[in-house]
């Protein structure tokens, strides 16, 4: 299961345009996108290897070691796209470590881009498959999973692939600590029900929500995405939907 638009078994999706040959968490030529540019192609190879997670190795104990520097707590967000999120959370909050899922190529070269203008230095990244991720880290590692406008699949026949099933629910509560978050935002109606309804039904999460102000509006401090203000452009309305872990 991934966060990605298009899966290469997909009889729906569009021909890929080709892709990066990897291992170890980088590419794996299931990227669709734009040619990348001389730098941003430069910053895939030699800067990419230095952020990027090898899950083919036991993960620390303590996902703060991941990083340099005091960092207190860890937050994944997945499917970060053009990172613009990410990027804002990152710079908000050094203190915190900031670990990113995606596994298309230019989202990941836009990210890079901006991890090397601002010189950040709180950020990891995955570009693979976010279930594997999630096996792979430790019990009660994360402070918060956001998972930001992902694709809705919107055809019954592809729902399975939405990365919400009872099974990730499952994954995440694993990973998540007592009190901690996921944090979910879509402006497709039916994802939102379809979110809702697993989370609600599993015993390790409770929503948030008191009031519809709780789900109407943003949480406090939220970067709007590039898609975010084009859904808001085109009147399509978001939901953003807060989850706690039980303890």
């Amino acid at each position: 299961m991934t966060t990605a638009p298009h899966d290469i078994d997909d009889p729906d999706a569009p021909p890929e345009d080709g892709g990066i040959a990897h291992s170890r968490g980088s590419f794996f030529g299931r990227r669709k996108g734009h040619k990348l540019r001389i730098h941003q192609a430069d910053l895939i190879g030699n800067l990419l290897p230095h952020l990027a997670l090898d899950i083919s190795t036991p993960a620390p104990e303590r996902l703060t070691e991941l990083f340099e520097g005091d960092i207190s707590d860890v937050r994944l967000e997945i499917g970060f796209g053009g990172g613009e999120h990410l990027i804002a959370e990152a710079q908000a909050y050094p203190q915190i470590g900031f670990i990113g899922c995606e596994p298309y190529v230019n989202g990941m070269a836009k990210i890079l881009t901006q991890i090397e203008a601002h010189n950040i230095g709180n950020i990891r990244l995955y570009a693979g498959d976010a279930a594997e991720l999630l096996a792979w880290a430790p019990p009660q590692s994360l402070a918060r999973i956001d998972l930001i406008h992902p694709d809705p699949w919107p055809k019954r026949r592809h729902w399975k692939r939405r990365f919400v099933q009872d099974a990730t629910v499952g994954a995440m509560a694993r990973i998540i600590r007592p009190d901690g978050e996921f944090r979910f935002v879509s402006d497709i109606d039916d994802y939102c029900a379809w979110t809702l309804a697993h989370l609600l039904r599993s015993p390790d999460f409770f929503w948030l929500a008191e009031r519809a102000a709780d789900w109407r509006q943003p949480w406090d401090g939220y970067t709007m995405t590039r898609y975010g203000r084009k859904a808001e452009r085109e009147g399509r309305v978001a939901a953003y939907l807060r989850f706690r872990r039980a303890g």
